[in-house]
């Protein structure tokens, strides 16, 4: 889709969250594609707890970080937002079409197959420790997230991305494996390890990081 590179787009982000999930909340995946592109960004920090702003429902109908505006666009989903920004780009998604619709996939497949069974253990581990239910809860889901970890690493192979170049799937899958920092359930995955690794060395990673955590920063945090 024809835009301006001049265009200074504006994706929505909280001004703090709590300490076990910072580094680790969705607009990290906007500024990581802004920054392996180079462009500009604003962003537009929300109070995590309080109401959201009037209107702010009809840019983002759940209520939930990152929503994106480019001028020419509305969007929210970091998927779908990620996608029209890899459509834009070839550093972001491949033009040949079996390496762009195996990105396309890859993306998907981060977001629906991957991410729900991290988010799990995430969940089980940041919100509800020392519950007893979720003690009890949490082998079942190990078993499943490793099932899940097992069949993403086969898949990966000795591969650097998932297709073949560096692309929005990787953003995305490189992003919800971070959520089991707090583990070493990757310890039992190297190849998947290292994947992670390749994607946190990358500079425009490491400069959207420090871009979110310092946000967090402030003498009230």
């Amino acid at each position: 889709m024809p835009r301006s590179e001049t265009a200074r787009p504006v994706f929505t982000a909280y001004a703090d969250v709590p300490p076990p999930v910072r580094g680790q909340v969705r607009d990290l995946r906007l500024r990581w594609a802004h920054e392996e592109l180079g462009r500009d960004y604003r962003v537009e920090e929300l109070d995590v707890y309080h109401p959201r702003p009037d209107g702010y429902l009809e840019w983002q109908p759940f209520g939930q970080v990152p929503a994106f505006d480019d001028g020419e666009q509305r969007l929210f989903e970091t998927g779908a937002i990620l996608l029209y920004l890899g459509e834009q780009d070839p550093r972001l998604l491949p033009p040949e079409p079996k390496a762009r619709w195996q990105a396309i996939t890859w993306l998907f497949a981060a977001l629906n197959s991957v991410e729900p069974f991290v988010a799990q253990i995430g969940a089980l581990d940041f919100f509800h420790a020392g519950k007893p239910w979720a003690a009890q809860a949490r082998p079942s889901a190990l078993r499943l997230l490793e099932a899940r970890l097992a069949s993403t690493e086969a898949a990966l192979g000795d591969k650097d991305w998932l297709a073949g170049q560096f692309s929005i799937a990787d953003i995305v899958m490189v992003t919800v494996l971070r959520i089991l920092d707090h583990t070493q359930i990757l310890d039992s995955y190297p190849k998947l390890a290292a994947y992670k690794a390749r994607g946190e060395s990358r500079p425009a990673f490491r400069h959207a990081l420090a871009e979110q955590l310092e946000s967090y920063a402030s003498p009230a945090n």
